[in-house]
C-alpha cells in the first residue's frame, strides 16, 4: 500500500504542491475565525450544581449586577485612609460612573476596611452570557485609563483588579506568549536541523510546508467548532503551533532518515524516496492514529475545554500526517539529493557513533538497561505523590506584576481575599410558598456560622419573594485550595442541610465552579485515560500483529507518565513556590507523553521487527535497531522537546508547567522509554514477543525462525547497510 502511494505521489509531484495549495487557499479564505475562551463555566456541563445556581440567579434575579471588576484604593505613603481620601474615592467613583463606559452600570464605592488601609469600589457589570466576548474586558481598559487623571491631586493610588482585570490582563500575556511561542518554535527547529544536517534547505523544509498547513489547521478546527458548537480553551494556539510544527517536524525526520539511509544503500533519489514512504509510511501512520485516537479520547471529558482540545489537536495531527505521506514526499523528490546542499555526508553512513555503541551495549546488556531504565523511571514517578491541582487559570497564569495581581495583593491588605470575587447561594422554594423573612434571615446566620467563611450580606429576595440570594465572601482566594475545602466540604453540606422545609440551597459562583471541575476532572482520570490506552493498544496490537508487544510497551509509557508528572511536581511545587499544578495537566501530559511516547515505541519496534525479518536474532535485532532508528528518534526527541519547550517563554506559569512537562516526557519517551527500556525488554523477551502474530520471522518465503545473535549480518566495506 505504502510502496504505491510513495510511486504516486514520485510520479506526480507538480500535481500533490498543487493540490495542497489549492486546498490551503479554500480553507483559509472560507473558513470561520478560531476563537477561544478562559470562562471555566462556559465548560461545565449543565447538571452541576455551579451552573445551576448561576442558571437561578439568571432566571431570578436577571437585573442583579455582577461584581466585574474591583478598585482598590490606598494612600500612596502607605497610612490609614482619612475622611478627605473617602471623599475623594466617592468623588472618582461617581465620575467614572458619569462617563457611561460601555458594559459599566455602576462604579459603587464600598466599605473601608477596619484597619483602615484599604477602600474599594465595584464595578458593576452585566453577566457575561458569551464567552467569546470581550467587551468587559475593554471596559476595564478604559478604567485604568481614566483612572489616573481622576486621582490626580489627591494622595490615593489605585489599581483594578478583579475577574475582567485578570481576563484583560491574561488577554495580553496571551498575544505576547503566542508570539514567542511561534517565533521560538521555529528558531529551534531551524537550529537544531542545521546542527543535524547542516543543510539550509533541510532547516526550512519544516517550516515552510508546515507553515502552510498550520493555517488550514486553524481554518479546519474553527469550522468544526461552528459546526459543532465547540469552545477552543484560551491556551489552544500556542498548543496547536508546538503540535503542528514538533510533530510535524518529527514526521519529516522520520522520512528524512529513512531516505537518506536507502541513498546510502546504493537506491536512485526516487526510488530511495519509494523506499523510504514504504518502509516508514506504516510506522508513522500507526504513530499518528496512536496520537489521533489519544486525542480523539478527550471527547469523552465532562469539561467542554478538554472535548474541543481533543478533537482541535486530532485534526491537526491528522493534517500532518497526510503532509508527511505526500507533500513532503513530492517537495523532497523534486529535490533530490540537492535537499541536503551543502553537506556532503549523506553519501556514507559515519562509524563508531554514540548510537553504535549504545546499540551493542543494550545487545550485550539488555537485563542491566531494562533495570537501570525501569528504575530511573520509577524513581521520579515517587514525586508525583506530591501532586497538588491548581484551578486558578488566570491568577496563576499571570506574571506578578500584572496590575490584577498588584491590585489583589493590595486588596488583602484590608480584606478577606474572596472579597473580589464572592460565592453566591441562593435559597428557593419548592412549595411555591415565599420564603419569609424570617426564615431567610435565619438561614443566613447559619451560613455566616460556617468555619472559612468571612461575611454574609442580607438576603436579596426575587419580586414574587420564592428565592433569596446571599453574597458570601470567603476568608481565603477564590481559587485557593482553602476557598475549595470550604465550599465543598462545609458551605455545599451546611446550605443544603439547613435549607428550610420546602425550600432547597444551591451554592454558586467562581469557587463552586472550581470544585465543580475538580469533580468533573476526576471522573475524566477514570474515563478518559482507560479508553486512550485501550485504544492505543489496538492499534499496536494490529501494527505488530501481537499480544504480547502492547502490554509491555504501554507498560514503558506507563512509567514515561509518572515519571514526567513526578518531575514536574518536584520542580514547580517542591523546589518552585507553585500551589499546585494546573488542574488539566496531568491530562493532557497523559495524552502527549502516551500518545508521543508510543510514536517512537512503535518506530523503535517497527525497526526491531525489521530487523528480525532479516535473519537477526533478539538481541542482534535490537541492537541495530538502536544503531539505525537512534538518531532519529534521538534527533526528532530533541526537535520536539524543544518546540514545547517553548511554551515556558510565555511568561506565566500555566504554560510554562505545560512547556516543562511535555518536554520532559518527550526526552524520557525518547532517550530512555524507546531507546533503552523498550528495545531491551523486546529483547529479554525475544520470539515471544511477537506471538501469535510471529512478525519477527523472516519475509523470504521460508518462514523460517530469526537467526541465532551470534548470525550478525556486517555492513558493507563502505560503511552503508546492505540493501534489503
Amino acid at each position: 500500500m505504502f510502496s504505491g502511494l510513495g510511486r504516486f505521489v514520485v510520479r506526480r509531484p507538480w500535481w500533490i504542491i498543487l493540490a495542497w495549495v489549492v486546498a490551503a487557499g479554500a480553507v483559509i479564505s472560507l473558513a470561520p475565525k478560531l476563537t477561544s475562551s478562559s470562562d471555566e463555566a462556559s465548560f461545565l456541563p449543565e447538571h452541576y450544581e455551579s451552573i445551576r445556581a448561576a442558571d437561578v440567579q439568571e432566571e431570578e434575579f436577571p437585573e442583579q449586577q455582577n461584581v466585574g471588576a474591583v478598585i482598590v484604593f490606598q494612600r500612596s505613603d502607605g497610612g490609614k485612609l482619612t475622611a478627605a481620601d473617602s471623599a475623594d474615592v466617592e468623588r472618582v467613583s461617581k465620575e467614572l460612573t458619569a462617563r457611561k463606559i460601555p458594559e459599566v452600570r455602576a462604579v459603587v464605592p464600598g466599605e473601608v476596611s477596619p484597619n483602615k488601609l484599604v477602600r474599594t469600589s465595584v464595578v458593576a457589570m452585566p453577566k457575561i452570557t458569551d464567552p467569546e466576548d470581550t467587551s468587559q474586558q475593554d471596559a476595564v481598559e478604559t478604567l485604568r485609563s481614566d483612572l489616573g487623571p481622576e486621582l490626580k491631586g489627591t494622595d490615593l493610588t489605585a489599581g483594578i483588579t478583579g475577574s475582567a482585570a485578570q481576563a484583560l490582563d491574561e488577554r495580553d500575556a496571551s498575544e505576547r506568549a503566542g508570539m514567542l511561542v511561534g517565533v521560538g518554535t521555529i528558531v529551534i527547529i531551524i537550529v537544531l536541523l542545521l546542527v543535524i544536517f547542516r543543510s539550509p534547505i533541510i532547516a526550512l523544509l519544516p517550516v515552510v510546508l508546515i507553515g502552510l498547513i498550520s493555517p488550514m489547521a486553524t481554518g479546519l478546527i474553527a469550522s468544526a467548532n461552528e459546526a459543532f458548537d465547540m469552545k477552543a480553551d484560551s491556551s489552544i494556539q500556542e498548543l496547536l503551533t508546538v503540535v503542528l510544527f514538533g510533530v510535524g517536524t518529527d514526521y519529516i525526520l522520520f522520512l528524512l532518515f529513512r531516505y537518506r539511509e536507502a541513498l546510502r544503500a546504493g537506491e536512485d533519489p526516487k526510488g530511495a524516496m519509494v523506499h523510504a514512504v514504504d518502509r516508514v509510511g506504516e510506522a508513522i501512520t500507526s504513530a499518528a492514529g496512536a496520537v489521533i485516537v489519544a486525542f480523539a479520547a478527550l471527547t469523552l471529558s465532562s469539561l467542554g475545554m478538554l472535548r474541543s482540545m481533543g478533537p482541535a489537536l486530532a485534526i491537526a495531527v491528522f493534517l500532518t500526517l497526510l503532509a508527511g505521506l505526500t507533500l513532503v514526499p513530492a517537495v523532497v523528490s523534486l529535490l533530490g539529493t540537492k535537499v541536503f546542499w551543502p553537506s556532503k555526508s549523506w553519501r556514507h553512513e559515519p562509524q563508531g557513533t554514540g548510537f553504535a555503541r549504545l546499540g551493542a551495549s543494550v545487545a550485550r546488556r539488555p537485563a542491566v538497561w531494562a533495570v537501570v531504565s525501569a528504575l530511573f523511571m520509577g524513581a521520579l514517578t515517587l514525586g508525583a505523590l506530591g501532586y497538588k491541582a491548581n484551578f486558578d487559570l488566570a491568577g496563576s497564569s499571570l506574571p506578578e506584576d500584572k496590575e490584577s495581581m498588584v491590585a489583589m495583593r493590595d486588596l488583602e491588605k484590608g480584606f478577606p481575599a474572596g472579597s473580589t470575587d464572592p460565592t453566591s447561594v441562593y435559597l428557593t422554594s419548592t412549595s411555591g410558598e415565599a420564603v419569609s423573612r424570617e426564615r431567610a434571615a435565619a438561614f443566613r446566620e447559619r451560613l455566616a456560622d460556617v468555619p472559612g467563611v468571612g461575611s454574609v450580606a442580607a438576603p436579596r429576595l426575587n419580586p414574587g419573594r420564592t428565592t433569596a440570594s446571599y453574597s458570601v465572601i470567603l476568608s481565603d482566594p477564590p481559587a485557593s485550595d482553602g476557598a475549595l475545602a470550604t465550599v465543598k466540604d462545609r458551605l455545599r453540606p451546611v446550605a443544603h442541610e439547613e435549607a428550610p422545609d420546602g425550600s432547597k440551597a444551591l451554592v454558586g459562583g467562581t469557587t463552586a465552579i472550581y470544585v465543580d471541575i475538580n469533580k468533573a476532572v476526576d471522573r475524566d482520570y477514570s474515563v478518559v485515560f482507560p479508553v486512550a490506552a485501550l485504544a492505543i493498544m489496538v492499534i499496536l496490537g494490529l501494527l505488530l500483529r501481537s499480544l504480547v508487544a502492547p502490554w509491555y510497551l504501554m507498560l514503558s509509557v506507563a512509567l514515561g507518565f509518572g515519571a514526567t508528572l513526578g518531575a514536574t511536581s518536584l520542580l514547580f511545587q517542591q523546589i518552585g513556590s507553585q500551589p499546585g499544578l494546573m488542574f488539566m495537566l496531568p491530562v493532557i501530559m497523559y495524552l502527549f507523553v502516551v500518545a508521543l511516547g508510543t510514536d517512537y515505541n512503535i518506530l523503535m519496534v517497527s525497526r526491531l521487527r525489521e530487523e528480525a525479518r532479516e535473519g537477526r536474532g533478539p538481541r542482534d535485532a535490537a541492537g541495530t535497531a538502536v544503531r539505525h532508528s537512534g538518531p532519529t528518534i534521538g534527533s526528532a526527541g530533541v526537535i520536539l522537546a524543544g518546540t514545547f519547550a517553548t511554551l515556558m517563554l510565555a511568561g506565566n506559569s500555566t504554560l510554562s508547567q505545560m512547556g516543562f512537562s511535555l518536554s520532559f516526557g518527550i526526552v524520557i519517551a525518547a532517550f530512555v522509554m524507546a531507546m533503552l527500556f523498550t528495545p531491551a525488554l523486546t529483547a529479554l523477551i525475544g520470539h515471544a514477543a511477537w506471538w501469535p502474530g510471529h512478525g519477527d520471522e523472516q519475509r523470504n518465503g521460508s518462514g523460517t525462525a530469526p537467526r541465532s545473535d551470534s548470525a550478525r549480518e556486517e555492513p558493507r566495506a563502505d560503511g552503508a547497510p546492505r540493501p534489503r
